[in-house]
């Protein structure tokens, strides 16, 4: 048996010789790779990363035989079902379509003896609330000032999180309910956010605008550290786990939403963005 007949120990590895072996272009490939190694976290039954958070994320270590449990084919559906809730329906067709086609040519070479993608079929995605309904429903949550202020003014600026989160106090007019010019970015709110942005800095008259709960620590950057409270700048990661954590009992699937689904508004709340206070 020739060396490229031995079927490779780790399913990362099983990967590599698929896409050496198949014939696509370089950015087919690309999107081969990303969509099959993206598997190893359900094959090991745990949730895929998504967004930020996936982006230099090291898949875990996937024996190849594991494909052969009998359990795998139902810890597939449910990483399936998970994407489900995240991911666009192009998306997760995409990925099916990549782990089929891999494994239908891992097992002509005899390296897996059953298919785990045979019986997989993609769920239908969950019942949603428009988008600005979510939206609503969030802000109407019972949440820390923290938090409830962060949430209206990603609403009602519809700015990128990571603009928001990088806001510091003296970029901000307050009277004008938008940042000074000269600000990085050029964010503006509504009355939701003028209303709660001066509660929010009592006391504080410089550094980010969020910050966390706990001292930072001595090697945080003095640009990120609140100089009262010697707290730092509030990370984009956990400000989307606090929105997830807090919105799952409004998530049909339990699973919570994104901070995304802050930035779009229905006709009525852009009015109110711009009315008077």
């Amino acid at each position: 048996m020739s060396k490229d007949q031995v079927a490779p120990v780790e399913y990362g590895a099983a990967v590599d010789r698929y896409l050496a072996a198949v014939d696509l272009g370089p950015a087919s490939r690309r999107v081969y790779r990303i969509s099959l190694l993206g598997w190893a976290w359900p094959l090991v039954d745990r949730r895929t990363p998504t967004g930020r958070d996936r982006r230099g994320a090291h898949p875990p270590t996937v024996p190849l035989a594991l494909l052969d449990d009998p359990k795998t084919p139902k810890r597939l559906r449910r990483g399936l079902a998970d994407r489900t809730a995240s991911a666009q329906p192009t998306t997760l067709t995409r990925e099916l379509a990549c782990l089929r086609a891999a494994t239908a040519w891992w097992l002509a070479r005899s390296w897996i003896s059953t298919d785990p993608a045979a019986g997989l079929a993609q769920p239908p995605a969950p019942t949603r609330l428009p988008t600005p309904d979510r939206a609503r429903a969030a802000l109407g949550l019972r949440a820390p000032l923290r938090e409830l202020t962060l949430w209206y003014l990603l609403h009602e600026s519809r700015a990128p999180v990571e603009h928001v989160l990088a806001l510091d106090i003296d970029h901000l007019d307050l009277p004008g309910r938008r940042t000074r010019r000269g600000a990085k970015a050029g964010v503006s709110w509504g009355p939701g956010t003028a209303r709660l942005l001066p509660l929010l800095l009592a006391g504080r008259t410089a550094g980010p605008v969020f910050v966390t709960a706990r001292r930072a620590p001595a090697t945080t950057p003095p640009t990120d550290r609140c100089p009262v409270t010697g707290r730092g700048r509030l990370s984009y990661r956990r400000a989307a786990e606090l929105f997830t954590a807090a919105t799952k009992p409004l998530d049909p699937s339990g699973r919570g939403w994104t901070l995304l689904v802050l930035r779009d508004r229905s006709p009525r709340d852009r009015a109110a963005a711009t009315a008077a206070p």
